[in-house]
């Protein structure tokens, strides 16, 4: 029996270098169009893929499902969880609430959501994720949606102290080109894109793409359209009791990460950081207790 919190992508990315070479080829097939690649019927999938449905069949079994209806079931509750809307999730959850108080609930998911999503961080993809982002060579463009523009703001603060050459795309699509004008072979943008995922951030990354940037997600357990084109995916947990998703894990995340890209760049980094405090004390932003 797999778990519900663990997306069919995810078990698909887990298992792949166990895969035989037929079954890689429906898994990459399965992941376009994720997940109504995955829902017609068992020789649809297979000829989709140009496999066999005897295929289909041993694949969805190594991913831990007893067949391909309960294989499919788990699709359609991750479709439904991708297109609910504020209202649709609140009126999901407020039927089957617990009598504990809302802080324990909350908290006890928010735990939860940080668990899962540690435990299928890849380390060596989260060091050289780092390791790109530290790249001073590489100037460094950060982007977020309706939602994530509050990460990507978060993170563009960090970074633009840690680091020269540090951009923060507007989030209105009528600039974008005056950014990605700039954008060269090598470079780096950072994309947040959680569920309701948004037709222009895909955009973005695909023109970034052609520019030669490297693509770094951040985004659900579910998966952004920009996960396939994205040289680093980081998918976190999200699900909260309420209307709206959680931000803890993907906070934790990128914290992290800005603390690891600190110590690689420690000495040059404290400079900057030397020369903003005297900036600070200059202008007296900050009062000073004596």
């Amino acid at each position: 029996m797999v778990q519900k919190s663990v997306s069919v992508t995810d078990l698909l990315t887990e298992k792949f270098d166990s895969l035989t070479r037929a079954e890689r080829q429906l898994a990459s097939s399965l992941q376009e169009n994720y997940p109504v690649s995955g829902l017609g019927s068992i020789t649809n999938v297979a000829s989709k893929a140009g496999v066999s449905a005897p295929t289909v069949a041993r694949l969805v079994q190594k991913l831990g499902f007893a067949g391909f209806a309960e294989f499919q079931a788990s699709l359609r509750d991750e479709l439904e969880a991708r297109i609910s809307n504020p209202i649709a999730k609140h009126d999901s959850w407020a039927g089957k609430a617990p009598t504990e108080h809302i802080l324990n609930r909350f908290t006890d998911a928010v735990l939860d959501n940080i668990r899962q999503s540690l435990a299928q961080i890849d380390h060596q993809a989260f060091d050289r994720t780092c390791d790109l982002l530290a790249d001073t060579d590489r100037h460094l463009f950060i982007a977020g949606g309706r939602i994530t523009r509050m990460m990507a703001d978060y993170f563009f603060l960090h970074m633009q102290v840690i680091r020269p050459d540090v951009t923060n795309i507007q989030s209105i699509s009528n600039a974008w080109p005056h950014y990605l004008l700039d954008m060269k072979q090598g470079d780096v943008l950072a994309l947040f894109d959680i569920r309701r995922y948004e037709n222009s951030t895909l955009r973005l990354a695909e023109m970034a793409k052609e520019r030669g940037a490297h693509i770094i997600l951040f985004t659900d357990q579910w998966r952004s359209p920009v996960d396939k084109i994205a040289d680093h995916s980081f998918g976190v947990h999200v699900e909260v009791p309420s209307a709206w998703d959680s931000s803890a894990a993907t906070l934790l995340l990128i914290e992290t990460m800005i603390a690891s890209i600190e110590t690689r760049t420690w000495s040059d980094t404290k400079q900057r950081m030397q020369t903003l405090e005297e900036m600070f004390d200059r202008t007296r932003f900050f009062r000073k207790f004596k």
